[in-house]
C-alpha cells in the first residue's frame, strides 16, 4: 500500500493542454505589451525631447551627449517666447483659414458623397473613379496651375486660396470617399420611405442623412483641423506678407530675425523648441477631447471601406 500511494499522480490529458494555451497566452499577451509600451514610447520620444529642450538652458541646448533631462528647469524661456513671438497674429490667420475650410468641406464633402451613394445619373462611376483618381496625383503636379490661376484672379497673397477651393470639394477626395461608404451603410429604405411621403433628395439628405452623419461629420472635421493646423506648404506658396502668415510659417520667419550687435541671427534654440511646443499643444488638447470621434473616424474610413 505504501508503493501505491508513492506513485507519482498523472495529470489530465485535458488540463494539460489548457495549461499549455494559458501559458502560451501569457507569453504572447506579455509579448504585445511590450511591443506596445516600446512603439508608444518611441513616437513620444520627439515630443519629450520637444518639451525638455525648450526647459533647457541655451548653453545646454547643444551638449553632447544630450541631458535627457534638464539640468534646470527655463520655465523664463515662455514668458521670452510670448512676448517676443507674434502668436495671436499667427493664432488668428490660422484660425481665419481653417474655420474657412471646415466651414467649406462640411458644406461640400456631403452634397458630393451623398451623390455619388444615392444619385443615379449617366457618368456617376467614371466621375467617381476620377475623383479618387485625384488621390494618386502628387500635390506637386498640380502645384503650378493653381497657382498660374489663382494669380490670374489676383488671389495671391490673400486667404483666398487657401479657402475658396475646400467649398467646391478641391482637395477633399479622400474625405469624399469616406463619407460616401458612411452613406452607403444607411439602408436606402429611409429613402423611399421619405419618398412615399412626398420628400425631395434635399429634404430627405438634410432631415434624414444628415441627422446620422454625426460622428462622420465629428470625423471629417477634426481631420481638416489637423490637416490645415499643420499645413506649412501652402501658406508658404501665396502668402509673402508676413502680417499674414500662419502660425506654422510665423515660426519658420521667427527663428531667423533676431538682432543683435553683428545684425540678424537665428534664434536660441531652446526658444524655438518653446514656440513649438506652445503650437503643438493646442491640436494635442483637441484630440484628447476628440479622440472617441477620431478613432470612430478611422472605423468609419477604414472598416466600411
Amino acid at each position: 500500500m505504501a508503493v501505491l500511494s508513492a506513485r507519482p499522480q498523472v495529470d489530465d490529458p485535458e488540463r494539460i493542454v489548457e495549461r499549455n494555451v494559458r501559458g502560451r497566452s501569457v507569453t504572447w499577451r506579455v509579448l504585445l505589451y511590450v511591443l506596445l509600451i516600446g512603439g508608444a514610447l518611441m513616437f513620444a520620444f520627439p515630443f519629450y525631447w520637444l518639451v525638455s529642450t525648450s526647459l533647457k538652458p541655451e548653453t545646454d541646448v547643444l551638449l553632447f551627449p544630450p541631458d535627457l533631462i534638464p539640468s534646470s528647469f527655463e520655465w523664463g524661456n515662455y514668458g521670452k517666447v510670448l512676448s517676443a513671438f507674434p502668436f495671436a497674429q499667427g493664432l488668428s490667420n490660422t484660425l481665419i483659414i481653417l474655420v474657412a475650410v471646415e466651414i467649406g468641406r462640411l458644406v461640400s464633402v456631403p452634397l458630393v458623397a451623398y451623390a455619388f451613394a444615392r444619385l443615379r445619373f449617366p457618368g456617376r462611376n467614371v466621375l467617381f473613379v476620377l475623383v479618387l483618381g485625384t488621390m494618386m496625383l502628387p500635390y506637386y503636379v498640380t502645384l503650378i496651375p493653381q497657382y498660374l490661376i489663382f494669380r490670374d484672379l489676383g488671389w495671391l497673397n490673400t486667404f483666398l486660396p487657401l479657402t475658396v477651393p475646400s467649398f467646391f470639394g478641391v482637395g477633399s477626395a479622400f474625405f469624399i470617399f469616406m463619407m460616401r461608404q458612411f452613406y452607403l451603410s444607411i439602408p436606402k429604405e429611409y429613402d423611399d420611405a421619405a419618398m412615399v411621403d412626398g420628400c425631395g433628395r434635399l429634404r430627405i439628405f438634410w432631415h434624414i442623412i444628415l441627422p446620422q452623419s454625426k460622428p462622420a461629420l465629428a470625423a471629417l472635421a477634426i481631420f481638416t483641423f489637423t490637416e490645415q493646423w499643420n499645413d506649412y506648404f501652402g501658406p508658404l506658396i501665396y502668402l509673402t506678407d508676413q502680417a499674414k502668415y500662419t502660425l506654422a510659417l510665423s515660426l519658420q520667419a521667427w527663428q531667423q530675425t533676431q538682432q543683435s550687435g553683428l545684425g540678424y541671427k537665428p534664434h536660441p534654440f531652446n526658444e524655438i523648441m518653446a514656440v513649438a511646443t506652445l503650437i503643438t499643444l493646442v491640436p494635442i488638447v483637441i484630440f484628447f477631447f476628440t479622440q472617441r470621434y477620431f478613432l470612430r473616424g478611422l472605423i468609419v474610413s477604414g472598416i466600411q471601406g
